[in-house]
């Protein structure tokens, strides 16, 4: 009996165009399912798109909260593109984010308590964020390093430690004595929080922030000896060890800048508009921040508008929690939604199926 088996050929030469078309098909297929989805919960699919992805930014208001969900997600995107790009995957962001809301928050306690103020608060509230930040991302870039472990694996393991020193933190040491037993700090002073750039919206500083970070990167990416070892690396380690680049300086590296700008964007979501720590700071900024660096092709112009993308689902799956009485998790569906298209087109792209023709004996 004659079968066809599938086999998949590298395609050698991916087109380019294509490449960049790839998170667009990905994005109108995630649109398609989430149509077939709702239908089968019983709604019309076109209000139920509206409800998730127009609603939320028809005001002036939720589009300022549009753009205060996507300046994490796009500082997060653009620093994780620094270890993607080196063909490192850094999957403790979110730990990093953590560890720099803690580091960057208790020096802004440490100043409340001790009612400093001054312009200069702020700035070392920030430069501790990133120090708390680079730090817990040194250790999975120490540990590959030296022992070769799986940074995958030490990175996300990292990030359940850190969830727990916070939890720690805001139920005991840290609590607020006059916060009713709530797992919360007391608020920051002034000084020691981000400026709001608008009165009467919440989004503040941190989006100046990550804009400077978002450029500085392009032109390390673009203009810089960095920005092409890591480009040389990534696509072949071993052109890389033969041009004399040190692999391990890199690693240690994209790591800290990473980590940096984690923990930068952990203290934006800490001095922000909350202005205290508390227990859950972050509705996985870190994890999802992975989706928004791949969506947007690890270019930093790209994690600008795949930020976008990925923070309107979190502001859609709050309105339709409140208009559709749907969970609000359908926002995370999306989400996997986005990736899991947009690595079968990479596939697609890259390598081509083909089936060829086998003789089966059956006996």
């Amino acid at each position: 009996m004659k079968s066809y088996l599938p086999k998949i050929i590298s395609r050698g030469h991916p087109s380019t165009i294509m490449s960049y078309w790839a998170p667009v098909i990905a994005i109108f297929l995630t649109l398609l399912t989430g149509s077939i989805i709702f239908s089968f919960m019983g709604f019309n699919p076109l209000f139920a798109l509206h409800t998730f992805f127009i609603s939320p930014i028809s005001t002036s208001y939720g589009i300022s909260e549009l753009f205060l969900k996507a300046t994490p997600l796009a500082l997060i995107g653009v620093g994780l593109a620094f270890c993607f790009k080196n063909n490192i995957y850094n999957i403790g962001a979110e730990g990093q984010l953590t560890m720099g809301a803690i580091f960057g928050g208790g020096i802004g306690i440490l100043f409340s308590s001790l009612d400093v103020n001054g312009f200069w608060v702020l700035p070392i509230v920030i430069l501790f964020g990133a120090i708390g930040g680079a730090f817990w991302a040194l250790i999975p870039a120490i540990l590959k390093i030296k022992f070769n472990t799986n940074e995958i694996l030490t990175s996300l393991m990292l990030v359940y430690i850190a969830a727990l020193i916070l939890d720690y933190l805001v139920v005991g040491p840290w609590r607020d004595p006059q916060g009713y037993s709530f797992p919360k700090t007391r608020p920051f002073n002034e000084s020691s929080r981000m400026p709001l750039l608008f009165e009467g919206l919440r989004i503040h500083f941190g989006l100046i922030l990550t804009i400077i970070s978002i450029l500085v990167s392009w032109f390390i990416f673009s203009k810089t000896i960095l920005g092409y070892q890591l480009k040389v690396s990534g696509l072949s380690p071993k052109a890389s060890k033969f041009a004399g680049f040190s692999q391990n300086s890199l690693v240690v590296l994209t790591f800290i800048i990473c980590g940096s700008f984690a923990g930068i964007a952990g203290v934006g979501e800490v001095t922000g508009p909350i202005g205290l720590i508390y227990r859950d700071i972050s509705p996985n900024y870190g994890f999802t921040a992975i989706i928004v660096a791949f969506l947007g092709r690890l270019h930093p112009i790209g994690i600008i508008f795949s930020s976008l993308i990925i923070a309107l689902t979190y502001l859609g799956a709050e309105d339709a929690q409140l208009f559709m009485q749907v969970p609000q998790a359908v926002g995370f569906v999306f989400q996997g939604l986005v990736l899991f298209y947009l690595l079968g087109a990479d596939l697609l792209i890259n390598y081509k199926i083909t089936f060829n023709k086998k003789e089966i004996y059956e006996f």
